[in-house]
C-alpha cells in the first residue's frame, strides 16, 4: 500500500472507487470556502493589519499579499481533509461462498451402433452427448462419473467435480470406441456400483440410457438393480426409441433397433429410480431438465464482506494541513494583528 503522503489518494480514481461509511459529512466540503467567503465579508473590513516595513513597496503589493491568503488556505484544505476523513472512505471487498452436500452421479451411455440411428438428430448418439454435457452444465458439488457400454462396459470417467474433464470425456465418446457388438445393460450398471458403492455419500444416482434390450454380459440387470438398491443407489433408466415397433429403416437406409421397456421399467422399480422414454432430442433434454431437479441439492450463499477504513489517510493529511496554516500564520506572512 502507498505512504499516507503520496498523491495517489487525492487522485480522482481513487476517490471515487471508495465507498463511504458517512458520506453526508463530504456535503460539509461545499461550506468551507463559502465560510471563509462570508468571514471576508462580515470580519475583512473590521481587521487590522501591520504592514512589513523592511519589505519594498512594490514588493508589498504584488506576492505578499498573495501569501497572506496561505494561513486560510491550508486551514481550509485542513477542514476538508477531516470531513473526508469523517466520512470514513473504505474498500469493501465482497465474498460468496456457496455450501453444498453434492451427490454422487454417475451417467451410464449405451454406445452400441444402434445410437447410430437419426431419427435424434444428428443422431442418437450425439444428442445424448449434448445434452449429457448439458446436464454436467446445471450441476454444482456434485461428484459426476461416466460408464459407457455396447457389448462390453468400462470407465470412461472416475466420480470427480472437475467438470471439464467430465465434459471433455463425453465430447471423446466415439461410435468405435467399444468394438463388441450388443448392449451389456447389467455390465453397464455393476460398474455404475462399483464407482459408488464404497463411498459415504447420502445420496447416489445412476443415469443409464439405451435404446435396446440387454443382449450381452454376465450379469443379468435386474440382478444388478438389486445390488443398486442394497447399496442406495437410486438407477433413472432412459430408453430412446418407440416400444414394440416393427423392424424400420430410418433415413439412411439402416435398421433401426426398436425398444423393450421392460428390462428398463424393471431396473428402475427394483432401484427406487424412475423410467423415461423419449423419442426425440427436445423430449430427452426435457427428461434430463426432471432428473436436474429431483435431484437438486440444497445449495446454501454465505455472503462475506472484507472491510478495510482509509479515514487515517485523509486524517493525517487534515492535520498536516492544520498544522502548516498554524506555522505559517505564526511568520511574517500572516498577519499579527489578525484576531
Amino acid at each position: 500500500m502507498d505512504k499516507w503522503y503520496s498523491f495517489k489518494w487525492l487522485s480522482f480514481n481513487t476517490l471515487t472507487s471508495f465507498h463511504w461509511a458517512e458520506p453526508y459529512f463530504l456535503y460539509g466540503i461545499i461550506a468551507v470556502p463559502l465560510l471563509f467567503f462570508l468571514r471576508r465579508i462580515f470580519h475583512g473590513k473590521a481587521r487590522q493589519r501591520l504592514n512589513v516595513a523592511f519589505l519594498p513597496k512594490e514588493v508589498k503589493t504584488s506576492w505578499v499579499q498573495y501569501l497572506r491568503h496561505l494561513p486560510g488556505l491550508f486551514i481550509g484544505l485542513g477542514i476538508s481533509f477531516l470531513l473526508v476523513s469523517l466520512a470514513r472512505p473504505q474498500i469493501i471487498t465482497e465474498t460468496e461462498e456457496r455450501l453444498a452436500e453434492g451427490i454422487e452421479i454417475v451417467l451410464a451411455l449405451d454406445v452400441s451402433d444402434s445410437m447410430l440411428m437419426k431419427d435424434l438428430l444428428p443422431n442418437r448418439m450425439e444428442s445424448a452427448k449434448k445434452v449429457a454435457t448439458e446436464f454436467v452444465n446445471g450441476r454444482f458439488r456434485d461428484k459426476i462419473g461416466v460408464v459407457v457400454f455396447a457389448g462390453q462396459s468400462f470407465f470412461l470417467c472416475p466420480l470427480t467435480t472437475d467438470y471439464e474433464l467430465v465434459k471433455q470425456q463425453i465430447a471423446s465418446i466415439k461410435p468405435d470406441i467399444i468394438s463388441t457388438a450388443g448392449t451389456a445393460i447389467g455390465s453397464a450398471l455393476a460398474n455404475s456400483i462399483n464407482l459408488m458403492r464404497d463411498t459415504e455419500s447420502k445420496s447416489k444416482v445412476a443415469i443409464l440410457l439405451s435404446d435396446g434390450d440387454n443382449t450381452a454380459g454376465n450379469l443379468d440387470p435386474v440382478t444388478a438393480a438389486q445390488l443398486a438398491n442394497a447399496y442406495g443407489i437410486r438407477v433413472y433408466t432412459i430408453g430412446i426409441g418407440r416400444e414394440n415397433a416393427t423392424i424400420e429403416q430410418d433415413t439412411t437406409g439402416m435398421s433401426m433397433e426398436t425398444l423393450d421397456i421392460g428390462v428398463l421399467k424393471e431396473i428402475a422399480a427394483q432401484s427406487k429410480g424412475k423410467f423415461f422414454q423419449v423419442e426425440d432430442a427436445e423430449a430427452l433434454r426435457k427428461v434430463f431438465k426432471q432428473i436436474n431437479q429431483l435431484e437438486k441439492v440444497d445449495i446454501k450463499s454465505s455472503y462475506y464482506q472484507d472491510i478495510k477504513d482509509f479515514y487515517h489517510i485523509y486524517l493525517k493529511w487534515a492535520i498536516s494541513f492544520l498544522l502548516l496554516g498554524l506555522l505559517v500564520k505564526s511568520t511574517f506572512i500572516g498577519n499579527i494583528l489578525e484576531d
